[in-house]
């Protein structure tokens, strides 16, 4: 039986794993399968990094604009899609590439789903009514004295997330880091991965916070340069703007220069350049929790190159 191998290629934003997994991608011919979340969107372009149409013709890349960001795409959506897909891959790939900063969607595709409820529509509306009111300040507070140690996991701008907790409390009155925590319990021995058969290369890629605040600012410049604002004035023709991937970093910002909120260019590029700084941090707590390899900057491809050659038992000549 063939061996079902997947080289995961994770780590903070803007730490080069797009371009890494596009070399690895041609240096051993496999096709990329998308975990970033927030390039499952169409609509979304420049915001978010996507990789250029050239690069996705040179190399086959799954999961990429395979929704609207009027319906969001959840893990367990995600995974449902994947999984069938890589097993399609399989019958002519030796590995397939899964990357992206997305550690909960890997987690799910690897580890399995975690229960949870599905929200009452009164909870649902009491949700909404709450976050069209006061936004997502209450359901901090909530988080805060209910579950704190999901709100210590999430970062402040997925608003999507942190409602879903309140949101579990509410219908529950149990946190959700305790289903997790028990989930998690179950899963450590035996993990889904395991129990399909897979075999996993799980690859990291990592920048010092010096060099790599540079990057972030040059990136958030390029950003602005490139039409961000553009993008986002044209996506609020068709949209709320409330909508999940219109509230994730660079667009959300974006609204409230469009609104005012932010006076200058200049306070808008170190707004983003901060929330991006600030999710790297918390992308880097998610993380330090995997078991993994840490590739070693700034030779990430000849890094990656030594473990995956010996992971597909490449003969070195």
């Amino acid at each position: 039986m063939k061996n079902k191998k997947i080289i995961v290629i994770a780590g903070p934003t803007a730490t080069g794993k797009s371009d890494l997994s596009i070399a690895l991608a041609k240096h051993y011919k496999l096709p990329v399968v998308n975990a970033d979340s927030l390039l499952f969107y169409q609509e979304l372009q420049i915001g978010v990094a996507k990789p250029s149409l050239p690069e996705r013709k040179e190399v086959p890349h799954y999961l990429i604009d395979v929704a609207s960001i009027s319906e969001p795409l959840n893990a367990k959506m995600y995974r449902d899609l994947a999984e069938p897909l890589m097993e399609e891959l399989w019958k002519n790939h030796s590995a397939v590439i899964v990357c992206g900063g997305s550690g909960f969607y890997i987690r799910a595709l690897l580890y399995g789903m975690y229960d949870s409820l599905t929200s009452s529509k009164e909870v649902i509306h009491k949700s909404q009514e709450l976050y069209q009111q006061e936004g997502i300040d209450p359901f901090i507070a909530i988080l805060q004295n209910a579950d704190p140690l999901t709100l210590q996991k999430l970062h402040f701008n997925d608003h999507y997330r942190l409602r879903r907790a309140v949101e579990h409390w509410w219908m529950t009155q149990t946190p959700l880091s305790q289903v997790h925590l028990s989930k998690s319990q179950e899963n450590k021995n035996f993990p889904y991965w395991k129990e399909q058969g897979w075999e996993i290369l799980y690859l990291y890629t990592d920048i010092e916070k010096h060099t790599h605040h540079s990057i972030i600012e040059q990136r958030t410049m390029n950003m602005l340069k490139n039409g961000l604002i553009e993008e986002v004035q044209e996506l609020l023709k068709k949209f709320s703007g409330l909508e999940k991937p219109l509230q994730s970093i660079g667009y959300k910002e974006v609204q409230e220069y469009l609104q005012n909120s932010i006076q200058s260019l200049e306070e808008l590029q170190e707004k983003i350049v901060i929330s991006t700084r600030q999710l790297a941090k918390s992308q880097r707590t998610w993380f330090a929790k995997v078991e993994k390899v840490k590739l070693q900057y700034p030779h990430f491809f000849l890094d990656a190159q030594n473990y995956i050659d010996q992971f597909l038992s490449y003969s070195k000549m």
